[in-house]
C-alpha cells in the first residue's frame, strides 16, 4: 500500500497552504507521518480564477525542487497540462496525476519521455468547466471502458505499462450515487491489472452519505478507504496522514498484508488471563 497526502490543498485547508513555506513544510511533515507519497496541486479546486500555464509552473516547480532537496518521498504532481508536466518532471516529480485522463493531447508524450509514472483518472470532459448533471447508463462500465481506452492510448504513445496508474474518480463529474457504487463494485476496475489509486478523502459523496460538513469527514472517509482497499485500492490520497497510516496498517494486518508491529497479548507461558 502506499499512503499519498494531498498538499498544498485549498479544497482542505482553505489556502493555508499554497504559500510556499507552509506547502514544502506541510509536505515534509506528511512525509514524517508516514506519507509515502506527496501530491502537489498549483490549481485551486474547483471554480475559482484561471491559472495559466505559466502561473502553475511557477506555484509548483519551488515546491517539487524544495521537497527533493530535503526528502526522498515521492513526489507526485497534480497537473492535467503537458507543459506544467514537464517542467514538473525536470524538477523532480516522480508520479504525474492528470485527473483528466490525457485529457492534453502532449501529456502521453511528455511522460513517455521520462521516468515518470502518470496516474490516468476518469473524468468527463475539461477539468474545472460547467458540465450538465452527472449521469452514466452503467458508470461502473462507463469509467473502466474509458480508463482501459486512455490505458491504450498511454501504451501507444510509449508509456510502459509499468508505469501506469489509474484512478475511477470518484466524485469526479460523478454524484454521490455513482461515486457510491464504484465504490461497491471497485473490484471490476481493479481487475484492469494496473495499480489503482482512489481519491476519497473528504469527498461530497462522503459528506451526503454521513451528512457531514467539511471538517467533520475523517471517519466517512477512512470507511470508505477500507472499503476501497477491500476491492483492490493499493494507493489511497487522503488528507489526514497519522490516522489514515494506522487505519491501512490495520487494514493490512486485516488481510493478512502486513504482519502486526508486535505479538504480545496472550503470548506468554504465564498471565495471558
Amino acid at each position: 500500500m502506499a499512503v499519498v497526502n494531498r498538499t498544498p490543498d485549498s479544497f482542505s485547508d482553505r489556502g493555508a497552504t499554497f504559500a510556499l513555506d507552509r506547502a514544502v513544510e506541510a509536505s515534509l511533515r506528511a512525509a514524517e507521518l508516514g506519507a509515502d507519497w506527496v501530491d502537489i496541486g498549483g490549481v485551486p479546486f474547483g471554480r475559482g480564477p484561471a491559472v495559466s500555464p505559466a502561473e502553475e509552473i511557477d506555484r509548483v516547480v519551488p515546491v517539487v525542487n524544495a521537497i527533493a532537496a530535503a526528502s526522498d518521498v515521492v513526489i507526485s504532481v497534480d497537473t492535467n497540462r503537458a507543459e506544467v508536466a514537464r517542467a514538473a518532471i525536470d524538477a523532480g516529480a516522480a508520479v504525474i496525476n492528470d485527473t483528466s485522463g490525457l485529457g492534453d493531447p502532449d501529456m502521453a508524450g511528455v511522460v513517455a519521455t521520462s521516468d515518470a509514472h502518470i496516474v490516468i483518472t476518469h473524468s468527463v470532459g475539461p477539468p474545472r468547466v460547467e458540465k450538465p448533471p452527472a449521469h452514466f447508463d452503467d458508470v461502473v462500465r462507463e469509467v473502466r471502458a474509458f480508463l482501459v481506452e486512455r490505458v491504450e492510448r498511454a501504451k501507444a504513445a510509449g508509456i510502459p505499462r509499468g508505469r501506469l496508474i489509474i484512478d475511477p474518480g470518484h466524485d469526479l463529474d460523478k454524484n454521490t450515487l455513482h461515486s457510491l457504487e464504484l465504490t461497491r463494485r471497485l473490484d471490476e476496475i481493479a481487475d484492469i491489472g494496473l495499480p489503482l489509486l482512489v481519491a476519497v478523502s473528504n469527498k461530497d459523496f462522503v459528506g451526503e452519505s454521513t451528512d457531514r460538513e467539511q471538517g467533520a469527514r475523517l471517519a466517512g472517509s477512512l470507511a470508505a478507504m477500507v472499503c476501497c482497499i477491500e476491492r483492490g485500492a493499493r494507493i489511497v490520497r487522503m488528507h489526514d496522514v497519522e490516522s489514515t497510516v494506522d487505519a491501512v496498517r490495520m487494514t493490512e494486518a486485516v488481510l493478512g498484508l502486513r504482519a502486526p508491529a508486535r505479538l504480545e497479548h496472550n503470548t506468554h507461558p504465564t498471565h495471558n488471563v
